[in-house]
């Protein structure tokens, strides 16, 4: 029997304090791809720059967080996982400090590399972790909680980001990572069992290249195609290189004999279907966290902080169902999880596309609920079913591919579904302006009443047909805006709808198969490498193999 993972490397009864600890640094690393959103108007009259210009802050982060994420799995297997959770989260601390105290944009972009170079390498290096010392029967339950961090760290960041920029200081969005990157650190020297390193093989430095060159600049077109235009010559170029660097890297992958990726790994079991379902939560997910804050501030006024707060009760709906669906995952797997939450969220999206100016906001917070309940059921469970019969050797390879996949899938999903958004805004303005022609009795009566409601006002005829022709066409901007959002939201919902005939093929493997000797216990958390959870490994794979 092929072995899978989970408790690969023995079992301990003392996991839950671990994963705890290292989901501190998980939660800062996602916080900060969605705190730092909000300072963007009030880094920009800071430093004196353009919108353009400082929304880099941004892209930087996540372009480079993108690169880093497949040099960790070679990572934790040449050092050990627990030496580079720690030292990621050492240059993570140093980067938000340093962050803190940038004087200009060039000294923040720079910081802000140092900062996603640590960030990048976190989740996949925690996901590791979580398999390699969890028991299989339990490792739904441990992904749901690892899970939240994923959605609450988002959720809580645009409001908490928006209180410290309005009432505070924006530097604090940055020095708030620091005495939590110091606890996490030697929390983690305390909780956290070692893991000895499994294999000392040769970095592929041709793959990480292709592989980070490949990543780079295919996130960096999918973010700034809309802003440089998707036919333009950079957009083209940049898009061009990085599918060529990323099928080269696919071949030379499939050569090398000591891969930086092992995409060997897709043979096995569900993982290849799990990780087509995250790509299809994925976009469904970020078209109500990416669309609806940007409905309640662009369209309805809201400011930044109550926007979150509003967002908020869906992640705690997420949070709550993530934790329940990860347990249920242990006894009855993934699929009976996974296809009603994926029906669940499709309609739920599909009730955004009701979204208007007059729509309640108990409505909004009701339909975002449901959403996140529909997440909670799916995330998890695919994953950990795709996860579920992945050697132990290539728990690291897995777990990174799992962060790519997710990260490609929620820039390419917000670009598609962003030309979508352009383009329909664009056909709905015109169809909305024909409505309105010089000579159209809708529009005389238009002007008439609002000449009515001008009357009172000190201004000339000429003056309030030009100020209501100016009415006119905003009010004309914004519908043709609500129903580009609309035809988006029905969109997403067809493609999440599509996840279930993904989710049909979905097999997990739930219940571990019981070795026939006991199993040593983990290490002790400060315990040289040689006496860690790794070496206790090759005889638990010896006694599961052999029943």
């Amino acid at each position: 029997m092929a072995n899978a993972t989970g408790p690969s490397d023995s079992t301990s009864t003392h996991w839950g304090t671990a994963l705890f600890v290292i989901i501190i640094g998980g939660f800062m690393a996602i916080l900060d791809t969605s705190i730092v959103n909000i300072a963007i108007p009030k880094l920009e009259s800071v430093f004196s720059v353009s919108t353009q210009e400082i929304q880099w802050v941004v892209t930087i982060y996540l372009l480079t967080l993108g690169a880093v994420v497949p040099l960790a799995g070679w990572l934790g297997d040449h050092f050990g996982f627990r030496r580079i959770y720690m030292a990621a989260l050492v240059v993570f601390t140093v980067g938000s400090a340093l962050s803190g105290l940038s004087w200009d944009l060039g000294s923040l972009m720079v910081f802000r590399v140092l900062q996603a170079i640590g960030g990048g390498l976190i989740m996949p290096i925690t996901m590791a972790m979580v398999y390699r010392m969890v028991p299989r029967t339990q490792i739904g339950t441990a992904m749901g909680i690892w899970g939240v961090t994923a959605i609450v760290a988002p959720a809580i960041g645009p409001a908490l980001g928006g209180y410290l920029v309005q009432y505070v200081d924006w530097r604090l969005i940055f020095y708030i990572n620091v005495p939590i990157g110091i606890l996490g650190f030697f929390l983690s020297l305390v909780f956290v069992p070692a893991f000895a390193p499994t294999k000392r093989v040769p970095l592929d430095g041709v793959g990480f290249a292709l592989s980070a060159s490949g990543l780079f600049g295919l996130l960096l077109g999918l973010s700034q195609g809309e802003t440089w235009g998707w036919t333009s010559e950079p957009i083209v170029l940049v898009v061009a290189a990085s599918v060529l660097m990323l099928a080269l890297f696919v071949l030379w992958e499939l050569t090398v004999s000591h891969p930086l990726l092992d995409l060997r790994v897709f043979r096995h079991g569900s993982f290849a279907v799990a990780n087509l379902i995250t790509v299809v939560v994925t976009i469904g997910m970020f078209a109500g966290v990416f669309y609806v804050p940007l409905f309640l501030q662009t369209v309805v006024g809201y400011g930044a902080m109550k926007t979150g707060f509003i967002m908020m009760p869906s992640a705690l709906a997420t949070a709550l169902t993530m934790g329940i669906s990860g347990r249920l995952y242990d006894k009855i797997g993934a699929k009976p999880l996974v296809i009603p939450g994926l029906i669940i969220l499709a309609y739920a999206t599909y009730l955004l596309h009701n979204l208007s100016v007059n729509t309640p906001v108990i409505d909004v917070i009701f339909w975002l609920s449901v959403r996140g309940l529909g997440i909670g059921l799916t995330m998890m469970p695919a994953i950990a079913a795709g996860m579920s019969r992945v050697p132990a050797d290539l728990v690291a390879t897995g777990s990174a591919i799992n962060n790519i996949v997710q990260r490609v899938a929620g820039s390419f999903g917000l670009a598609a579904l962003t030309a979508v958004l352009v383009r329909q805004e664009a056909v709905h303005s015109v169809y909305l302006s024909s409505v309105y022609t010089p000579v159209s009795g809708t529009l005389q009566n238009v002007i008439r009443v609002m000449s009515q409601q001008l009357a009172t006002t000190e201004i000339s005829p000429f003056d309030e047909k030009i100020l209501s022709l100016t009415l006119i066409h905003s009010q004309v901007l914004e519908t043709a805006f609500v129903m580009a959002l609309d035809d988006v939201f029905v969109l997403a919902m067809a493609i999440t709808l599509l996840g279930i005939i993904f989710a049909i093929f979905l097999q997990s493997y739930h219940q571990a198969p019981i070795a026939t000797k006991s199993r040593a216990p983990l290490a002790a958390p400060g315990a040289k490498d040689s006496k860690t959870v790794q070496d206790t490994s090759a005889m638990a794979d010896k006694s599961r193999s052999a029943s």
